[in-house]
């Protein structure tokens, strides 16, 4: 399968690997020194599941170069999506997909608005993973994809992603339900990457300090509020579930919000907090915690003063 990698950043630069790694074809998007690091020295993983190292790796800054592609990964933090989008059109080939792993709920309508509903699949990237230098991954959890077709429908060209994904070992789920699992996602992402992000802490450290866990878990009831709002089957009792998995799992985790704070970059707050600010207040469910934790990352972001 030709697959473009379109935002090679941490989460876009992993998958890539482990597709590259089963032999399908993949172009990897960077710019800058990363894409630098990507032409000259390939990708070295460091993972829980065993180190990769990619020695060549086909890299570009024009993903017309290369095209057409029967897969986009599309993984540019959301608030590139628009300019990310302009640079792919007409790379697709027929019957292609363009399958968003970016955080937040709100990206598949972009998408759909600038391309079309038939050619984009929304999908949810379950990996804990950072970028320590250019080129060099170090994988600390999960690392699959969960995925579907808009409608829910299961098509042949959902199947052959499947296997795609499957050979690589990096296939969650292909499932007809994927707003669902898009917000069950955002609940532990808009909660999580906040408190991080605020605080510099990691996952552990915020669930070992008894108030901190309380807001983390008031934050993901409000969440789940909205979600079942907008027709996502979730249930409250999903958060026993949240905070167990992370104690077990998740407690090295740096959140990816927290990495680009310290790394002076753009925040992704709209696609967190701000995404579920927007939906509660359209859909008219009252999330003050959010409301709070939104305006602070706001004032974070600099957000005032642009």
């Amino acid at each position: 399968m030709k697959i473009l990698v379109m935002g090679a950043g941490a989460v876009g630069a992993y998958f890539g690997a482990r597709l590259a790694a089963a032999d399908e074809d993949v172009t990897f998007c960077a710019r800058g020194k990363y894409l630098e690091a990507f032409r000259s020295c390939g990708i070295a993983l460091r993972s829980i599941r065993g180190d990769l190292r990619l020695e060549t790796i086909r890299a570009t800054s024009d993903p017309r170069e290369f095209a057409p592609y029967d897969l986009i990964l599309f993984c540019v933090k959301a608030y590139d999506t628009s300019e990310a989008a302009r640079a792919i059109e007409g790379c697709l080939a027929p019957s292609g997909a363009i399958l968003t792993l970016q955080n937040g709920v709100e990206n598949e309508e972009r998408l759909a608005a600038i391309f079309s509903r038939e050619v984009v699949m929304g999908g949810n990237a379950r990996v804990g993973v950072e970028m320590v230098a250019p080129g060099e991954l170090v994988h600390l959890s999960s690392g699959h994809i969960d995925f579907g077709e808009l409608d829910g429908s299961e098509t042949e060209r959902a199947r052959r992603i499947a296997a795609a994904f499957t050979r690589a070992g990096i296939l969650g789920e292909l499932t007809p339900k994927i707003r669902t699992l898009r917000w069950d996602k955002l609940v532990w992402n808009a909660a999580f990457n906040s408190v991080a992000t605020l605080t510099r802490r990691r996952v552990g450290e915020i669930l070992d300090d008894p108030e901190s866990r309380r807001l983390v878990i008031t934050l993901m009831r409000e969440i789940i509020a909205v979600a079942r709002a907008d027709g996502a089957a979730i249930g409250f009792e999903r958060i026993d579930s949240y905070l167990a998995h992370s104690d077990k799992n998740l407690r090295a985790i740096k959140t990816s919000t927290q990495q680009d704070l310290e790394r002076g970059k753009r925040l992704e707050y709209e696609a967190l907090s701000g995404a579920v600010v927007r939906a509660a207040r359209r859909l008219g469910v009252s999330v003050p915690a959010m409301e709070t934790t939104y305006a602070l990352m706001r004032l974070l972001d600099g957000a005032g003063d642009k």
